[in-house]
């Protein structure tokens, strides 16, 4: 059992043979803070919650997925382009290697939901959605449609402001993740990405109104969130699924 790798800025290693490549734009990360024990139940195989101070944090993350691409060949510019809300959990395996686990991904185009459900066992979710900017506003909705629970929404409109230009600690163990680990077909893996450090901007939470976490199975949020960031975006690329050691880690 490794002890967990530094949380970096700049992806770790290179991706020159991608499984797939899109571009992540205009997302809004917001992030509430919880107790690893209260989703530890939660974790693939071979994980644990990762930690910073002492707590894990539970992430609902908007925005739009741009021309999804396979290998090297140039992205999808309908099927391949539609708005997507996460909400993920951040975990570390018995490498050492930081990730994020996904509990749900609501997304607006139904065959990149029936191909991630299917293909990488991803909890992908058909949901109406838009993501709409005003300004220095930015809106985002989704209505899930299926599988359900149906009905599961949320609403998050915020302001951007100033760029920052170090990140604390915290924002980057929260933004700089260059790994999933997931419940693929044969067990829990590892799917490793690539893509340009992050530019942040601090952002102003206008307005929150979901039930996303909690029908995530998290704990339903009773306070703001303690981060809220936006980022235009970056190009991304993602590798092949390693598969990690069953063994649970030591957290950090």
């Amino acid at each position: 059992m490794q002890k967990p790798s530094a949380v970096t800025p700049d992806a770790p290693t290179p991706i020159r043979l991608p499984l797939l490549t899109q571009e992540w734009l205009d997302l809004a990360f917001l992030h509430w803070a919880v107790e690893p024990a209260a989703v530890a139940g939660l974790m693939p195989r071979g994980t644990v919650p990762d930690t910073h101070d002492g707590l894990t944090y539970v992430g609902l993350v908007a925005f739009r997925m741009h021309r999804v691409g396979w290998f090297r060949l140039p992205g999808i510019p309908y099927f391949g382009s539609f708005p997507e809300t996460n909400v993920r959990l951040y975990s570390v395996d018995a490498h050492g290697r930081r990730g994020v686990v996904f509990r749900s991904m609501d997304a607006s185009r139904l065959v990149p939901v029936l191909m991630g459900r299917a293909g990488f066992r991803l909890p992908y979710q058909w949901s109406r959605m838009t993501v709409r900017s005003v300004g220095d506003t930015v809106t985002y909705t989704s209505s899930r449609r299926w599988p359900g629970p149906r009905g599961a929404r949320s609403r998050i409109t915020l302001r951007t402001g100033e760029r920052i230009q170090e990140p604390t600690p915290l924002e980057h163990f929260l933004t700089a993740r260059w790994g999933m680990h997931n419940m693929f077909f044969g067990g829990a893996a590892y799917l490793p990405n690539h893509h340009p450090r992050w530019p942040l901007y601090r952002a102003g939470l206008l307005s929150c109104d979901e039930d996303l976490v909690a029908s995530a199975g998290i704990p339903a949020p009773t306070a703001d969130p303690v981060s809220v960031l936006y980022s235009p975006g970056v190009p991304v690329r993602l590798g092949r699924p390693a598969r990690p050691v069953t063994a649970v880690p030591v957290g950090p």
